[in-house]
């Protein structure tokens, strides 16, 4: 992992087959509030593909992927947020874990 980060980043990308683009962005709009009421969530964007606009990335940073798995998943926050984004579960084409690396450049 980075020196810098201290987070595990999990990546889900959505191919939307059955939904339209305006239906996810409204989900992840609604189930953002039991993201940001999880300590164990430090960050989220939802991103729309400019070339396909049915596949979606949405990049959230957690505390941990550990902390991810053992303490929202189990907590207050899961049962609502999954309520919300579960009918786009079966238009998941990745949901993983990633460490950042050392190479990484952002403009200031």
């Amino acid at each position: 992992m980075g020196e810098a980060d201290n987070y595990s980043v999990e990546y889900v990308r959505y191919r939307l087959k059955r939904h339209k683009s305006i239906d996810l962005v409204q989900a992840y709009e609604a189930a953002s509030e039991h993201l940001r009421a999880a300590p164990e969530c430090l960050g989220y964007e939802l991103s729309e593909c400019e070339e396909e606009q049915e596949i979606f990335i949405l990049r959230i940073l957690w505390s941990s992927t550990q902390e991810h798995v053992e303490r929202f998943r189990k907590g207050p926050e899961f049962p609502p947020f999954l309520a919300i984004v579960l009918p786009f579960i079966e238009e998941v084409e990745e949901m993983r874990h990633y460490e950042t690396t050392e190479v990484i450049w952002r403009r200031t």
